[in-house]
């Protein structure tokens, strides 16, 4: 199983704190750490965990911010032989807070992530992922060369061309992006995938329900890449050739597992590790 990873490329600095600050509010005594993030690296490495072959398609700085972003992913596995380095911008950095409860924010300095322009040649793949956190012609390039299930992770939200919403096999929103979209997204041909936190996520094929899925009942410890985890896993499982409902059940499970460590990448789970959490559902 090939998969392509269309995508950003960050350094993920965070704060864990009790709660989350209001608007024009400081909160103290927060504990800070450094991860390697980005949607599109959090896709790839977690699919990667999940047992796929996995091409990043992507664009840092050259600092030392792209050293510590790509750590992970060198170490895994993932092919970085299509990572473009640009000399004029900074790695992309994300600034996230935390709350005791498993809340974020997220702010991003995008810097190279920009740079992800539309001349690039996709590698072979059965599927290719893109998500919003780099320009759209670049994501017009990759749906105009993909020859596999094309999956669209419109986080966060943003418009977009209507070709590019329509072309997707797959598109994938949380509650809030979907408000964002409107019907735009039920009127389209194709799956769509919804997912509602703790409430699990719905899935449809042109404009029908075919499956719902509950999440399996945690204790949040922090949610950066749940949703990143939930993106890798359904794809994969539908490549394997998974049931509606089997799939949506394993990306389920894989977000609640990365939720329950620390970080985005360094939370991504593998397969034993999510099939662990499935088991203890049932």
């Amino acid at each position: 199983m090939q998969i392509t990873v269309v995508g950003s490329v960050n350094l993920d600095i965070v704060a864990t704190g009790e709660r989350l600050p209001r608007p024009g509010e400081t909160v103290t005594n927060a504990v800070l750490a450094q991860h390697p993030g980005g949607k599109g690296a959090n896709q790839a490495l977690a699919a990667r965990r999940l047992g796929a072959e996995v091409v990043l398609l992507a664009a840092v700085g050259r600092d030392a911010n792209a050293d510590a972003a790509l750590a992970l992913l060198r170490a895994e596995g993932v092919n970085l032989e299509h990572c473009l380095v640009d000399p004029r911008l900074p790695t992309g950095v994300a600034l996230i807070a935390v709350a005791a409860s498993g809340e974020n924010q997220i702010v991003v300095a995008p810097g190279a992530n920009r740079a992800l322009g539309n001349t690039f040649v996709l590698p072979p793949s059965d599927a290719v992922i893109c998500q919003l956190e780099v320009p759209v012609a670049a994501l017009e390039r990759a749906a105009a060369q993909c020859q596999g299930l094309l999956v669209l992770n419109l986080a966060p939200a943003a418009d977009i061309p209507p070709a590019l919403l329509q072309r997707a096999d797959l598109v994938i929103v949380n509650e809030i992006e979907a408000q964002f979209y409107g019907p735009r997204l039920q009127a389209r041909r194709g799956m769509l995938a919804v997912t509602a936190g703790a409430r699990g996520a719905i899935l449809w094929r042109d404009g029908r329900e075919i499956a719902h899925a509950k999440a399996p009942a945690i204790t949040p410890l922090d949610t950066t890449g749940a949703g990143d985890a939930f993106v890798a896993a359904l794809t994969v499982a539908l490549l394997e050739g998974q049931a509606a409902e089997g799939a949506l059940q394993f990306a389920c499970a894989a977000g609640a597992a990365c939720a329950l460590r620390a970080g985005a990448q360094p939370a991504l789970p593998t397969r034993p590790q999510v099939l662990a959490l499935l088991a203890a559902g049932r």
